[in-house]
């Protein structure tokens, strides 16, 4: 008789959810779902909210990434003005947002991932915490700490406040980046820079021992989608949108941002408050015989703004970018990955930082465009650390929002993460027997997406973990708890 295993709720993400795996008559794996338990609605509440507020409401959604909601708000926003923003105002918009690409880049590798990585996937889940790394790495955890610092410090910088800065506002930015403040974040490049390339070498030294789990960490074809520049190099904030497949072809590029419902279409489905966004010209993947056809799934974030830029355009994130793309094919289609392209993306933002702060225009006073409302529709997409983010609005002619539309990285990773955890499941699961570290496979499937469900779903830490095995009829024949 089939069974199924719950592992609820996931521990070490932002936010809470669950994982179902059901077991067939022979206690093999035939199927996994990745279920998104909480709701919060943003999406609703915000209408009848005047236009002005919104970079400001919405990046209350997570405080994580609150940066960028800010931004692709405030993009939004200047589409509904019909205005371009002032050159100093972009730039600075573009700084905050590399910021915040370091200071959550670091929180997911090295608070929530590393005991993973450094401790073990089978080691004590006592210890296989931030707490259990300090103690046994402390030079790691003080690196993570202080990368995360630094992002947060560059944030305050310009907004104002490490959190939730009230700072980009439809039309441009409301204060420039000051002289003593260039001053500090260019003291701390060198220093910053050095945890970063340490990172990289110590994650590779990492990989020798986790080669044989990386093969099953989400390792699957998929598209990939992100901005690029014109260029077609690695962007955060502007640029066109490109979709490339696992064998690394262009299937469609320099879309504009603006039109994303040519090309993204969303989906529901009954188990979970996550949306399921898929490439709309190759359809929503369907499931027959217990398995998904992939056609439009993709992955968004730091593994696929990897695969789909030419480049990124500062030498030390290129060189490892060449290694990075050893670690595949054509792509490097494996999840596990993610946790390497974090890294280099840490080291690129620093780099693109120490080039931009030499630009005497991040000084500049002019970076407001005044306008009132002059569409009734506007669109605003940049690059959160996760991935690709879209904010879309309608307005009346007194701008009060009408419908709000949120497109969110981990939402658009949702096919992927539940293909990952049945990929997992189906390699480590083998009947009722469900030790420990195998179940932290399933768990770390997640976790290399870093999903962000606050975000997704319009407290990181601890949470107590409980698995069921439950057969069809309800009689639960297996009950483990975590605390």
């Amino acid at each position: 008789m089939s069974q199924r295993i719950v592992i609820d709720p996931v521990t070490r993400i932002e936010g809470h959810a669950k994982i179902t795996i059901y077991l067939d008559d022979t206690g093999q794996v035939s199927d996994a779902r990745f279920h998104v338990t909480e709701f919060r609605g943003f999406e609703k509440f915000c209408e009848g909210r005047p236009l002005w507020e919104m970079p400001g409401i919405t990046a209350r959604i997570c405080g994580i990434c609150p940066v960028s909601h800010l931004l692709a708000s405030a993009k939004a926003g200047d589409a509904i003005l019909a205005v371009t923003i002032p050159r100093a105002a972009a730039k600075l918009r573009r700084l905050m947002n590399l910021g915040q690409i370091i200071q959550s880049h670091a929180l997911s590798f090295f608070h929530l991932s590393s005991p993973d990585l450094i401790l073990g996937l089978d080691s004590d889940p006592q210890k296989r915490n931030i707490f259990g790394l300090i103690a046994a790495q402390p030079e790691l955890a003080r690196g993570g700490i202080r990368l995360r610092q630094f992002g947060q410090e560059m944030i305050e910088l310009l907004g104002g406040r490490k959190i939730h800065p009230s700072w980009a506002v439809p039309g441009g930015v409301r204060e420039p980046l000051s002289k003593e403040g260039r001053t500090h974040i260019k003291s701390q490049i060198p220093f910053v820079k050095t945890i970063a390339l340490d990172a990289i070498e110590r994650f590779k030294r990492v990989l020798k021992e986790h080669e044989a789990v990386a093969h099953t960490f989400g390792n699957f074809p998929s598209l990939f989608m992100g901005l690029v520049s014109h260029e077609g190099m690695w962007e955060n904030y502007d640029g066109y949108i490109r979709f490339v497949d696992s064998a690394g072809n262009i299937i469609a590029d320099r879309l504009d941002p603006s039109c994303y419902q040519e090309f993204i279409a969303e989906a529901v489905e009954p188990w979970s408050y996550l949306k399921f966004p898929y490439y709309r010209p190759l359809g929503y993947p369907q499931r027959h015989d217990h398995c998904r056809v992939d056609s439009g799934m993709y992955r968004v974030g730091p593994l696929a703004r990897l695969n789909i830029c030419d480049r990124i355009g500062t030498p030390l994130a290129d060189a490892e970018l060449e290694k990075f793309r050893n670690c595949g094919t054509e792509t490097v289609t494996s999840s596990f990955f993610y946790h390497y392209a974090r890294l280099i993306e840490i080291l690129a933002s620093i780099e693109r930082i120490e080039i931009a702060l030499d630009d005497p225009e991040l000084l500049s006073t002019q970076l407001r465009a005044n306008a009132g409302v002059n569409q009734l529709e506007g669109i605003g997409c940049s690059e959160a650390p996760r991935g690709t983010l879209f904010h879309h609005y309608k307005v009346d002619e007194n701008g009060l929002i009408q419908k709000v539309n949120l497109i969110i990285a981990t939402g658009q990773n949702n096919l992927a993460m539940n293909r990952t955890v049945l990929q997992i499941a189906r390699h480590f699961i083998q009947g009722t027997d469900i030790p420990e570290g195998m179940l932290n496979r399933v768990e770390a499937g997640i976790r290399a997406f870093d999903p962000c469900l606050s975000c997704s779903t319009h407290a990181a830490g601890q949470m107590p973990l409980h698995i069921q095995l439950v057969e069809t009829d309800g009689n639960v024949v297996n009950e483990v708890w975590r605390d």
